[in-house]
């Protein structure tokens, strides 16, 4: 058994393409499953976390949804673009349930038609609303990559990596394959390295990070491990080089960058701003209170030498001056 498990190390992960499931006289795609499924757990995750915030849940999904039908549209109509060789026909641009979608078209989508749909969210907690987005997306994506790999996408050449696909077989997106040949697969690295990442945005959000700080971890580290395993991809267009995450990429890595300066810089700037005027009206509340002692004091007194001087006139008039 030892030997057969090393064998099978040895050669990459053992696959054979699912890209239907049959339960009888039903079929389903399991590339749109995963989506679907990816979808629901990710707006669920978000709607949750965000009622921490004052949004209701339901606000949330029916924002969630609106963007999602975005990013959809959006991420079809890129791979189309990109895989122009790969459609048979103008209807093919719709079958998303065949598999191809591109995350960066969905994601400039959904970016650009963000701030229309959240227009009437509280404006003070728009970076604590998009690190909740964030956490659901990531989940999302991790799901969403299931798909791809049922169906057999997003993949390189031949390689002897341990956690390279070994394909056994099956109808695949991309292709032609050899059976018994090892491949990279970048959905099932991007599968692998994403939980981590989530992993760490759960913690910073179980510590109270602050507002922004679990965007700008995502984005970043995204924006580098996704460029990295693009370079493996061997079915992409590519303009100059790279393919279009790979641009996507470029503006992620100092977005998240900029998102997570702005997060501690001005943040801490503010709470200066108000503590030091905080201890100024402080210390202006001291001095007037101090002020209206000393008067009171000095009135006092003055009265005190007035009746003193009265008195003392008293003394030498007489009971008739009174």
């Amino acid at each position: 058994m030892s030997l057969v498990s090393g064998s099978l190390l040895a050669t990459g992960i053992p696959y054979y393409s699912f890209p239907m499931i049959t339960l009888g006289p039903i079929h389903i795609r399991t590339f749109g499953l995963f989506v679907a499924v990816g979808i629901l757990v990710g707006i669920t995750i978000a709607a949750r976390r965000n009622e921490r915030y004052g949004i209701p849940s339901r606000d949330t999904e029916r924002v969630g949804f609106i963007l999602v039908a975005a990013g959809l549209i959006g991420a079809r109509l890129l791979w189309a673009a990109t895989h122009i060789e790969q459609l048979t026909g103008p209807l093919d641009v719709f079958a998303v349930w065949k598999g191809g979608l591109q995350f960066s078209g969905g994601l400039i989508s959904a970016v650009l038609i963000a701030p229309f749909v959240t227009r009437k969210w509280p404006r003070t907690q728009k970076w604590a609303l998009l690190d909740g987005a964030i956490m659901g997306l990531a989940v999302g994506q991790l799901i969403g990559r299931f798909g791809c790999i049922a169906v057999g996408e997003h993949l390189g050449g031949p390689t002897n990596f341990f956690l390279g696909m070994h394909y056994l077989g099956g109808v695949t997106v991309e292709g032609p394959l050899v059976v018994g040949q090892t491949y990279h697969s970048t959905a099932i690295y991007e599968v692998l390295w994403l939980i981590p990442v989530i992993a760490v945005l759960f913690w910073l959000d179980r510590r109270g990070a602050r507002p922004g700080v679990i965007s700008a971890t995502f984005l970043i580290s995204y924006g580098v491990l996704r460029f990295l395993t693009d370079i493996l991809r061997t079915h992409d267009e590519r303009v100059k080089g790279l393919t279009g995450a790979q641009y996507m990429c470029l503006v992620l890595i100092p977005f998240g960058l900029w998102v997570l300066w702005t997060a501690y810089r001005p943040v801490a700037a503010e709470q200066l701003v108000v503590e030091d005027a905080s201890s100024n009206d402080s210390s202006d509340a001291v001095a007037a209170v101090a002020a209206d002692a000393s008067d009171s004091r000095q009135d006092d007194a003055v009265t005190a030498d007035v009746a003193d001087v009265l008195d003392g006139a008293s003394e030498l008039e007489g009971p008739s001056s009174s």
